[in-house]
């Protein structure tokens, strides 16, 4: 070829040499940054999976970073729930210790009050400086705000529950009435008649213990009655006279409670009835069917009825029951509420189309996922645990031990006041078993699962977009190799026009 005003081998070095910079350049810039991808044109939609995994990694370390606050605030609220127990326990001490009225003195009995005194202020104290960069954790600040009671829940607890909207209607509905154990012993007279040189021995039996009875002839019913009462403390039994018989009834409701009545010895009564179940629909009438007469084997050998726990369902979810009590624990809702003993018995909707009551707002929530929605929220509720809260509305409740109130270990109910911390200590407890449960199935598993889902995130993202040094390292190599032939090839080409000179001499 003769032509050198167009040096086509020359132009085709020079294309091919900035090409083979650019590949060097390319390599350089991804081994010096260690990405592969570092800008949109190196690949397109690698690029755009990097930054969805990016996003998702950033949400997920944020999301430990909060389970981890959450395990501490539970462990701060732990630690003044583990104060109070530890004071109601001595609380439970001390009027055991002044329950005895022989040998303790008053002055004994003020001291002992006195200590009463300063355990149930350290207990509201405790309960109003717990906190957590001075969000007081134990003072009814985390517990849910309920509205609109209706009037046959007696006691409600809302353990969590999560809702996009304002508010959270509760609706419950009785599938089936809470009963006590019952048994009617009918003597056919309003006293007993049994012959003059014999008695007439029974064993009543409850859930607490039994005890056998002994009576003689023309012992009225109200003297039976109230003999079965004195002992209702230890057999868990209750009587009360009706007509011709005494009604015996279990003291609280449930499955768990039982009467039962074994005639040891008849006495030679053969005109008594005998020992009679009562009505399914009316718990203050005889069932004439069900009839054991007092001298048959079967009152012999004992006749027994048992309670019924209430079943009900709560937003459509069918609970779990005992006595008077329903609950239900679900990822969204987890409340447990007992009846009044009239509406625990009435079949349908507990307050009608109005609900039980409505959740208003309240509880500790912690957002324990990546990304912000409702699944990836948990509410836990954190009732008060001040003197006045500990307890319920049946028994009453803990402040009525201090000084001047009607369970101080003075002159007032010590009975009563160790059944308020019994229920007290079941109360701290059981919040103490809910957070704990909280921490290590919750909080912690959570913990695990997000460290794994930011491991695999990572590793997902890092097979996208960060750069293999070892075929980087290669690929500049033959990158620099192919520059070096390129440029070498350009200069000969720029020297070839230069031999049509020899033409132009000769």
């Amino acid at each position: 070829m003769s032509r050198i005003n167009t040096n086509v081998q020359s132009l085709v070095a020079q294309r091919v040499l900035s090409q083979n910079n650019m590949g060097l350049s390319s390599s350089l810039e991804r081994l010096s940054t260690g990405l592969k991808i570092n800008r949109g044109k190196d690949d397109p939609a690698g690029l755009i999976a990097s930054q969805n995994l990016e996003a998702g990694q950033k949400g997920l370390n944020a999301a430990i970073t909060n389970a981890q606050r959450t395990d501490q605030v539970a462990n701060i609220a732990e630690g003044g729930l583990q104060e109070v127990s530890g004071l109601l326990t001595e609380l439970q001490g001390l009027l055991t210790a002044s329950a005895s009225k022989a040998g303790l003195s008053a002055e004994e009995k003020q001291a002992n009050q006195l200590q009463i005194d300063s355990i149930l202020q350290t207990i509201d104290r405790v309960s109003s400086a717990t906190n957590f960069q001075g969000i007081k954790l134990l003072n009814g600040n985390f517990d849910f705000k309920t509205s609109g009671v209706a009037a046959g829940v007696s006691d409600s607890k809302v353990n969590g529950a999560k809702f996009s909207g304002a508010s959270l209607q509760v609706d419950v509905a009785v599938t089936a009435s809470a009963q006590q154990g019952g048994l009617f012993l009918s003597a056919g007279a309003t006293t007993l008649s049994v012959a003059t040189d014999s008695s007439f021995v029974i064993e009543v039996s409850g859930a607490k213990g039994s005890r056998e009875l002994t009576f003689a002839n023309g012992t009225t019913l109200n003297t039976i009655r109230d003999t079965i009462n004195s002992f209702t403390d230890v057999t868990g039994v209750e009587a009360a006279t009706s007509g011709t018989g005494i009604k015996l009834n279990s003291e609280n409701f449930g499955t768990s409670e039982f009467v039962s009545v074994k005639v040891l010895h008849n006495g030679g009564n053969a005109g008594q009835t005998g020992v009679y179940g009562l009505e399914s629909d009316d718990f203050n009438t005889a069932d004439t069917a069900t009839g054991t007469l007092f001298t048959s084997s079967g009152a012999a050998n004992g006749v027994t009825d048992k309670g019924q726990n209430i079943a009900a369902t709560i937003n459509g979810i069918a609970a779990t029951a005992s006595g008077k009590t329903a609950r239900i624990n679900t990822d969204f809702l987890d409340v447990a509420l007992t009846l009044d003993t009239s509406t625990s018995q009435t079949l349908g909707m507990v307050g009608g189309s109005s609900g039980a009551f409505t959740i208003t707002g309240g509880g500790a929530d912690f957002q324990l996922a990546g990304n912000v929605d409702i699944a990836g929220r948990v509410s836990l509720g954190i009732q008060d645990v001040a003197a006045r809260k500990l307890g319920n509305s049946d028994m009453g409740f803990l402040n009525s031990l201090a000084s001047g109130q009607a369970n101080n270990i003075v002159d007032g109910e010590v009975e009563d006041a160790q059944k308020i911390v019994s229920e007290a200590i079941k109360q701290v407890s059981g919040l103490r078993g809910r957070i704990g449960a909280f921490q290590k199935n919750t909080v912690g598993a959570t913990i695990r699962s997000l460290n794994v889902q930011s491991e695999n995130t990572a590793a997902a993202q890092s097979v996208i977009r960060d750069a293999d040094f070892a075929a980087e390292t290669a690929m500049m190599t033959r990158s620099q190799i192919l520059v070096q032939a390129s440029t070498n090839v350009l200069a000969m080409a720029n020297s070839q026009p230069q031999s049509v000179l020899s033409l132009l001499r000769g």
